[in-house]
């Protein structure tokens, strides 16, 4: 097969990390992934939970070596010219499995080509028994692909993965703190933003307010932020849960853009919860409660293979009885939403 012109991108992303409703622990990457004819190739591949080797939390060193790879300035980590394109985002280990290419110049021109796409976990790749054999050939404009990855080499990303938490609840706050750092977040409480230097509130993503935190609290620090010209994030903690509290969280750390997100948009009511999906995915819907006593209940609700489009998922009365809060999840995305009661 020829390999036909296709465009060629970078755009952030994120795997979604999250304390789930079985209680283990999905760790938070920041990555850059490639953008394919508009599409993140990514979302080409299946339902596929896994990051690129441009990962931001490895070593400068480590993300330059793959960037040059990328470019053909230095030799392929696999036999047969063949390179990582994405791998397991808890180890990166070839064992666990990742998704391989042939990269190479083309022939006639000054054209980058990316082949024979493969599940791969040992080396050589069998491309008969595990070949993506509908994805690609890509034949990429030499021009555009060495200006898009050269900016990393200028510019590489450095998202800031920290979190401010600002409550009253002590206790609540260090629970949340520790399931964050659990996952790969930065979390530091505090009662406001005075005081600190600028320089240290550029380092924070996102700003988590208890429910309880007062408006001359919350103007207080917004104004800090703004005085240091931080972008961040701010997350309005919608209960004193902390899984929801995370989701809450990792769905403000998202700088990906809108149209190249796998969830698009999340309504839940006492019946049903209605979603949106932009590619086939696996999609985890959970529900969350407090009771009169303030026990935290969970209801595990779907964990299913989705094909794009909307999606109404019922829910029980016991899911959604009293305060009651949705979280949809993809393995690149997290939505959160409170349900209403029609």
């Amino acid at each position: 097969m020829s390999a036909e012109y296709a465009t060629f991108g970078l755009a952030p992303a994120i795997r979604a990390g999250g304390v789930l409703a079985n209680g283990d622990v999905q760790v938070h990457r920041d990555f850059v992934d490639f953008i394919v004819n508009g599409r993140p190739l990514l979302f080409q591949l299946s339902d596929l939970d896994a990051v690129s080797p441009l990962a931001a939390d490895i070593p400068p060193a480590i993300f330059t070596a793959h960037v040059r790879r990328l470019l053909l300035e230095a030799r392929a980590p696999l036999r047969e010219g063949r390179y990582v394109i994405y791998g397991c985002p808890e180890c990166e280990d070839l064992a666990c499995g990742a998704v391989t290419a042939v990269i190479e110049k083309a022939p006639d021109s000054d054209d980058f080509i990316w082949r024979d796409f493969a599940w791969q976990t040992a080396e050589p790749a069998d491309l008969e028994l595990n070949g993506y054999h509908g994805i690609g050939p890509f034949r990429f404009r030499g021009a555009e692909y060495r200006e898009a990855l050269g900016q990393l080499l200028v510019d590489e990303p450095r998202p800031r993965r920290r979190v401010l938490l600002i409550g009253a609840r002590v206790a609540l706050l260090a629970k949340l703190a520790a399931a964050l750092r659990t996952i790969g977040i930065g979390a530091e409480i505090a009662a406001d933003a005075a005081d600190v230097p600028p320089d240290e509130l550029r380092t924070y993503g996102a700003v988590a307010f208890g429910r309880k935190v007062t408006d001359e609290t919350r103007q207080s620090v917004r104004a800090a932020f703004d005085q240091a010209r931080a972008e961040v994030a701010y997350v309005d903690g919608l209960a004193p849960i902390v899984p929801l509290l995370v989701a809450q969280i990792e769905h403000a750390l998202d700088r990906s853009p809108q149209e190249q997100r796998r969830l698009t948009a999340l309504a839940a009511c006492r019946e049903a919860a209605r979603l949106e999906v932009t590619s086939t995915c696996r999609v985890q819907l959970t529900a969350y409660r407090m009771d009169r006593l303030s026990r935290t209940h969970v209801h595990e609700v779907l964990d299913e293979i989705l094909e794009p489009g909307e999606h109404r998922v019922p829910l029980t009365p016991k899911a959604t009885k009293g305060n009651s809060y949705v979280v949809a999840r993809t393995s690149t995305s997290v939505l959160v939403t409170p349900t209403t009661p029609h």
